[in-house]
């Protein structure tokens, strides 16, 4: 079914054309908006001026009905009745030439007039390519931003199904390899059994995608764990004598980490498509139950043991039993580090918590701390943590004062406990 649904809806090709689309169209869009040249439309000067020649020009066309200035002296000023036949002997001559005078001022005025109303139109025009090139862009942005989304929509659907279809080929290999032997006899209790076993790991693909959602990248949660970094350091723990356990290990960030940085460490996890990944790159990972693999584990023989959002997985006998175990196989000044998330942050107690179905329970930072401090571990303490300097820090939980709304709000999601063997 899925291949027959990925043969009639090809994503990876639908992404491809809708991305060829948008570059084969952005060059002839570019081209269009440079054809448009918008000229200089700061023309109130030059306008101005020609109407100040043009008034100019007309009062200079009219008849005239007295004679210039300077000539209305001597000899010109002796006879007053010359001048007004002068006066009309030359208004006579040039009739004509001012009846065209005024027709080309009339004319270069309505000139001066369109000239106007087109650089308003000119000025109208630009900015409305403004705003399509401003559209434009923001509808390219839009665009983009959808298909980034969708390629990490169909990068983890596709995780998803692939990791799923690993699990139920393992699953179906599994039944033929133990059904082969058998048949045409019924499965011994052994063989059902053991196919039961698998029982619970046909949600592991799921929810390994869920984590992916949720817990976010790989990068991410790496970046988080830096700040644990140099208490491993401080407890001189990390060495193939004094091996670091990671409970829960998950996808691994935290042993790779620790690989990078030199450390000795291995993990152990119940999730198979987790267990796969690890093993893909390269992580000492086991697949085991950790109240089983610690009562197996010879006492003082781990330097640290570590857990990251795992006791919030739970029941509250098991969690005393992970306490009782880990005491036992730490080597003296041996530390344990559990993250989980934290019931102060409002936002987490009110309901993120329960977001993740698999979780049992909210732990409050103070209990835990208290729990471990019964259990034998000195220095118990709960930490929140802090961005200082654009890097996160411990702060201890006995130092945080919760007496406004706001501290509830702005403390951080998670916590973690840290203590150590005397």
């Amino acid at each position: 079914m899925i291949e027959s649904n990925n043969s009639e809806i090809n994503v990876d090709q639908l992404i491809k054309k809708i991305r060829e689309e948008v570059a084969r169209r952005q060059p002839i869009l570019e081209r269009n908006l440079e054809t448009i040249k918008v000229p200089s439309v700061n023309h109130t000067l030059t306008i101005n001026h020609i109407e100040n020649l043009l008034h100019n020009a007309q009062l200079k066309s009219q008849v005239r009905t007295e004679f210039p200035q300077k000539l209305n002296r001597f000899p010109f000023s002796l006879s007053q009745p010359l001048q007004k036949l002068a006066l009309q002997l030359y208004s006579f001559l040039f009739k004509e030439q001012r009846a065209i005078n005024f027709s080309l001022i009339e004319a270069i005025r309505e000139s001066l007039t369109l000239n106007r109303k087109l650089i308003d139109q000119v000025m109208d025009l630009q900015g409305q390519v403004k705003e399509i090139s401003a559209y434009l862009t923001a509808t390219e942005k839009h665009l983009n931003e959808q298909l980034q989304a969708m390629d990490e929509r169909y990068i983890k659907n596709d995780s998803y199904l692939k990791n799923d279809l690993t699990q139920q080929k393992r699953l179906i290999t599994l039944f033929l390899e133990a059904a082969r032997p058998r048949l045409p006899e019924p499965f011994s209790a052994e063989q059902l059994q053991t196919l039961r076993n698998e029982e619970p790991h046909q949600l592991d693909a799921l929810y390994v995608a869920f984590e992916d959602q949720f817990r976010g990248s790989r990068e991410e949660v790496r970046n988080t764990l830096n700040v644990y970094l140099p208490l491993i350091e401080d407890a001189k723990v990390g060495t193939p004598e004094s091996p670091i356990l990671d409970v829960g290990c998950g996808r691994g960030e935290w042993l790779e980490l620790l690989r990078k940085s030199g450390y000795s460490a291995r993990g152990i996890d119940i999730n198979k498509v987790m267990l796969e990944q690890c093993h893909t790159i390269g992580f000492e990972v086991i697949e085991a139950e950790a109240i089983a693999y610690l009562q197996d584990l010879p006492d003082s023989s781990l330097g640290a043991v570590t857990g990251f959002h795992i006791i919030e997985h739970l029941p509250f006998a098991v969690l005393m039993k992970l306490f009782d175990e880990t005491m036992r196989v730490l080597q003296p000044g041996g530390l344990i580090i559990f993250e989980t998330p934290n019931p102060r942050n409002l936002f987490v107690g009110s309901g993120d918590f329960y977001r993740d179905p698999t979780h049992v329970n909210p732990i409050h930072p103070d209990t835990i701390a208290y729990i471990a401090s019964l259990k034998g571990f000195i220095n118990a303490e709960s930490y929140f943590f802090a961005e200082q300097d654009n890097r996160s820090q411990l702060l201890a939980s006995s130092n945080v004062k919760f007496d406004t709304l706001e501290s509830y709000l702005s403390i951080s999601r998670d916590f973690a406990l840290i203590g150590y063997k005397p």
